[in-house]
C-alpha cells in the first residue's frame, strides 16, 4: 500500500449539470487512483455551488460545501447511478443577486455578479492543486474560464445528449440509449394492441444523438431532431405509411425535446432561464402528437388514428449505469490522473475513433457538437442513413473536431 503520510497534492472533483448514470464510477476511479498515488481528494458538493458558498473560516462547518473522499466512501457508491456529491446548474461568473451567498451579499450586490475571484480564493484556501470538473458544455465552459484564470483544470465530459465537443463519447449517453430502446420496446405492446402511432419525447436540446441512435438500432421508424426543422404533414404521412405496412398496425417516432417545426422555434414550458441562459424545454412531444392525430385522416382514407404519447424524461437518466457507463468513467478517471501525474492541465479527456485520448480544454467553448445532417440524417425519410459504416466509431456519429 502506498505511503500516504507525505501528500503529493490535493485534487478536487465536482459534478455539475444534470445527473446521469456513470458519475459515481468516475468519482470512484479518480479517488482510488489518486489515493494510491499519494494525493488527497476532496469532493466539491453540488457542482460549482459548493465552492462558491464555502466560507473561509476554520471555525465554520463547511461540510455542505465539500468532503474528503476515501476509498470506503467511493466504493459504496461507485456502482450506483446519480452523483453522491450532488449537482446544480450554478454558474459562478453569472450569479444573480438573489443567488449570491449571504456572507458575500455586501460585496456583490449587482443584478448579475462574477464570483470567480471568490472561487479562486476558496480553491486556494482548500489547498487545491488540481480541479477535475465532470459535466456537459455548460459546466465545463466555466472550467475553461477558471483555467484561463490560472487554475489547473483537467475535465471529464458528461451528458446524456452526447454533445460535448471534441469527444465521441460523454458519460451517460450509453445508458440513455439503452433505456430508450428498452422503454420503447416495452411500450410497443400498447401501441400494437391499440393500433396506434406512438410519439416518444427524449432528451436533446440542440443535438439529436439520443433520438438518432435508438432509431438506428430499430427502436423507432422515424425520428425528428433539433438540427433539421421538419414539416408535420410529411412526418404524419410517413408514420401512417409505417403503421399501415406493419402487420401489428403501429408505428413509432422519437422526438428530441429541442425539435422545431419548419418555420417555428423551440417550445419552452416557461420563460424563466437557468444560470446558463437556458429555458426549460418541454411540450414539443405533446404538440406533435396532437397535430399528427389531427392530420392522420388525410393519409388514412379519411379515418383518424389515435396516438400514444410518452415523455421518457428522467426515466432514462435514473438508475444504475450500464456496462459502458461503468467502464468509460473508470477509464476517464484514470486518464485524468495520468495527466495530473505528468503535470499536464488544461485538457479534456476524450474518446476519439474508439481510442482514449485528451484534447485542449477550450474545444468545449470553441465549437458545437451536433448531428451532421448531410452525413447522417435522411431529411426526406426523417430517419438516419444506414450506410457507410466502415471504420466508424462505436456510436457512429463522431465528433467533427
Amino acid at each position: 500500500m502506498a505511503n500516504q503520510k507525505k501528500v503529493k497534492g490535493v485534487i478536487a472533483i465536482l459534478t455539475g449539470g444534470g445527473d446521469v448514470p456513470g458519475l459515481n464510477p468516475a468519482i470512484r476511479a479518480v479517488t482510488i487512483r489518486a489515493n494510491r498515488e499519494g494525493y488527497r481528494v476532496i469532493g466539491l458538493r453540488r457542482g460549482w455551488a459548493g465552492i462558491v458558498e464555502l466560507i473561509r473560516d476554520t471555525k465554520v462547518d463547511n461540510s455542505d460545501c465539500y468532503q474528503e473522499l476515501t476509498d470506503d466512501i467511493v466504493n459504496k457508491s461507485g456502482r450506483t447511478g446519480g452523483t453522491f456529491l450532488h449537482t446544480s446548474r450554478t454558474r459562478p461568473s453569472h450569479m444573480v443577486k438573489s443567488a449570491v451567498p449571504d456572507h458575500l451579499k455586501d460585496k456583490y450586490d449587482k443584478e448579475i455578479n462574477d464570483l470567480t475571484p471568490e472561487v479562486i480564493k476558496n480553491l486556494e484556501w482548500l489547498g487545491i492543486d488540481y480541479l477535475i470538473p465532470i459535466g456537459g458544455d455548460d459546466t465545463l465552459s466555466y472550467g475553461v474560464h477558471l483555467f484561463k484564470k490560472g487554475v489547473n483544470v483537467v475535465a471529464i465530459p458528461k451528458t446524456m445528449d452526447n454533445d460535448v465537443p471534441g469527444t465521441d463519447y460523454c458519460i451517460g449517453f450509453s445508458t440513455c440509449v439503452t433505456r430508450t430502446i428498452q422503454m420503447t420496446n416495452s411500450l410497443r405492446t400498447s401501441a400494437g394492441s391499440h393500433e396506434r402511432i406512438m410519439i416518444l419525447e427524449v432528451f436533446g436540446r440542440y443535438a439529436g444523438f439520443t433520438a438518432m441512435l435508438p432509431t438506428m438500432a430499430g427502436a423507432a421508424n422515424r425520428c425528428v431532431i433539433p438540427e433539421h426543422k421538419f414539416e408535420i404533414s410529411h412526418l404524419t404521412e410517413l408514420l401512417v405509411e409505417d403503421r399501415n405496412n406493419n402487420p401489428s398496425k403501429y408505428s413509432v417516432c422519437l422526438v428530441s425535446e429541442g425539435t422545431m417545426f419548419k418555420g417555428g422555434e423551440m417550445i419552452f414550458t416557461s420563460s424563466e432561464k437557468d444560470a446558463y441562459g437556458h429555458s426549460k424545454l418541454g411540450g414539443i412531444g405533446d404538440i406533435i402528437s396532437s397535430e399528427v392525430k389531427d392530420l392522420t385522416s388525410q393519409f388514412n382514407k379519411g379515418k383518424m388514428i389515435n396516438i400514444i404519447h410518452q415523455k421518457l424524461g428522467y426515466m432514462v437518466r435514473g438508475g444504475d449505469p450500464d456496462s459502458l457507463d461503468s467502464i468509460v468513467p473508470m477509464a476517464y478517471g484514470n486518464l485524468a490522473l495520468d495527466l495530473i501525474l505528468k503535470g499536464v492541465h488544461g485538457r479534456l479527456v476524450v474518446l476519439k475513433n474508439g481510442r482514449y485520448d485528451n484534447v485542449p480544454l477550450d474545444v468545449v467553448t470553441a465549437s458545437k457538437k451536433l448531428v451532421n445532417v448531410e452525413k447522417y440524417y435522411n431529411t426526406e425519410r426523417l430517419r438516419p442513413y444506414y450506410h457507410s459504416f466502415e471504420m466508424k466509431p462505436i456510436f457512429l456519429m463522431a465528433a467533427e473536431v
